[in-house]
């Protein structure tokens, strides 16, 4: 019996892939891949994303998760293929996640990946060149299958070996996703995640602030990478970034995602108005002569005229500080996609 390793999103595509490799008779098993730049991941994103679990439950698969890190950070920042329309590293980003899934198919005695990709669906992963450079690079070359589009490409080992019947594979392309929806439906298969986009990397405005905190702090970690995603953000005229929360759970999220004193930068320090209704402001890589500024931006964004603010910083510090006035010019000029945009 073939043993298989599916790359499981739980979308649809890896899903009728699990399905298919079932049918064939393979032995398969899961491997989930979080990265804290995708959308539909938890919070904790260690714990991996609820539709591959899901999908898992449902075609009676074991899955493990692996979260990818500081090491795909560092991919991401510097990718030897580019970046696709935002800061995307799809090339890299594939490669990066086969040459794992090829640990865990050696370290599980595994016969081949398998994978829901379809030829033609994405533009920068997906077609035929980037699909087998990719594979040559993960050092992967013939150990891949794709159930969806296997007949439009190479066979692979394990297809030329009969192990897998090439003749039971499909042969799909394209961004049209009507062959797997009424695959879907004759295999009643329900409930999968619509196909939007899923990663922040794509995201103008995301990549307009990771651009941004590359310029300004090369050597940023993945804490800084989580802030990217939340409030409004300001670079201050020190350098330091002011981050606005837009409503209570991103406000409550900035509680949870600061710097600790024990930080080899130092810590955050995160006010709040406790007399009016106003914003969460965290300051990072600032210093108490900042926090005038970072507490008029906050109330900037609430309704009222002046507030007290108190912020708490390295080692449970609390101090009171008056909030600065500031204009709408000020605003503009520190916000940060306006000063990508300039």
């Amino acid at each position: 019996m073939a043993k298989a390793l599916l790359l499981l999103s739980g979308g649809l595509d890896s899903t009728l892939a699990g399905k298919m490799l079932l049918d064939l008779g393979c032995a398969v098993s899961a491997v989930n891949f979080t990265s804290p730049f995708c959308r539909c991941t938890p919070k904790n994103f260690a714990a991996g994303c609820s539709a591959a679990a899901s999908a898992a439950q449902k075609l009676g698969l074991p899955i493990k998760v692996f979260a990818k890190g500081e090491d795909y950070l560092a991919v991401v920042k510097k990718p030897p293929h580019g970046w696709g329309s935002g800061v995307n590293p799809c090339i890299d980003c594939r490669i990066f996640t086969f040459k794992r899934a090829k640990e865990e198919m050696e370290k599980t005695g595994a016969d081949f990946i398998a994978t829901g990709e379809v030829l033609g669906q994405r533009p920068m992963s997906q077609k035929r060149h980037p699909l087998l450079l990719i594979e040559r690079e993960a050092g992967l070359s013939g150990k891949i299958v794709r159930p969806l589009s296997a007949q439009l490409l190479p066979p692979s080992d394990a297809e030329k070996s009969g192990v897998i019947d090439r003749e039971k594979l499909l042969a799909i392309s394209g961004r049209s996703r009507q062959t797997q929806i009424a695959l879907a439906d004759e295999w009643s298969i329900a409930d999968y995640p619509c196909p939007a986009g899923g990663c922040l990397l794509t995201d103008q405005e995301f990549a307009a602030r990771f651009r941004e905190l590359l310029s300004a702090t090369p050597d940023f970690d993945l804490n800084d990478a989580r802030l990217l995603s939340l409030g409004r953000q300001f670079r201050l005229p020190s350098g330091a970034k002011a981050v606005v929360g837009r409503n209570e759970d991103e406000c409550g999220r900035l509680e949870k995602i600061r710097r600790p004193a024990s930080d080899a930068r130092g810590g955050d320090w995160v006010g709040n108005f406790t007399d009016i209704s106003a914003p969460t402001v965290l300051l990072r890589d600032g210093r108490e002569e900042d926090l005038p500024l970072a507490a008029g931006l906050g109330l900037y964004h609430s309704k009222a005229e002046t507030g007290n603010f108190v912020a708490a910083g390295d080692g449970g510090k609390e101090i009171t500080v008056a909030p600065r006035r500031v204009s709408e010019e000020e605003v503009e000029r520190w916000r940060i996609q306006r000063t990508i945009n300039n």
